[in-house]
């Protein structure tokens, strides 16, 4: 069963910066890391959660339009570890984010070609005016 753990999370005023990290385990070979398509999403309370970032198992990345240009997602299948590097951070950013992988087997969010399947708990930010 694979299991993802957040990082990084915290307070911060905007303009400024924060690097999340996501530690994922249970993969049985390295090579089904580095192949898993894995993603980043976010809830804001009252709201629904939604997709921010995504990495396919190319390497290939998307991103929402919201966070593109200021997010930036990678991989180091080396150390099974996702990450998102977050710039130039909003009010509007504030959320909990949550590292998400696929599961092609039963996952049940469809997100830029993905499908995910398993989650993280989450880490919070908060980006204050």
């Amino acid at each position: 069963q694979v299991q993802l753990v957040e990082s990084g999370g915290g307070s911060v005023q905007a303009g400024g910066s924060l690097r999340l990290s996501c530690a994922a385990s249970g993969y049985t070979y390295s090579s089904a890391f580095s192949s898993a398509c894995m993603g980043w999403f976010r809830q804001a309370p009252g709201k629904e959660r939604e997709g921010i970032a995504v990495i396919d198992g190319r390497g290939d990345t998307f991103y929402a339009d919201s966070v593109k240009g200021r997010f930036t997602i990678s991989k180091d299948s080396a150390k099974n570890s996702l990450y998102l590097q977050m710039n130039s951070l909003e009010p509007e950013d504030t959320a909990m984010y949550i590292c998400a992988a696929e599961d092609t087997g039963s996952g049940r969010t469809w997100y830029l070609g993905c499908r995910f399947g398993f989650w993280g708990q989450g880490t919070q930010v908060t980006v204050s005016s």
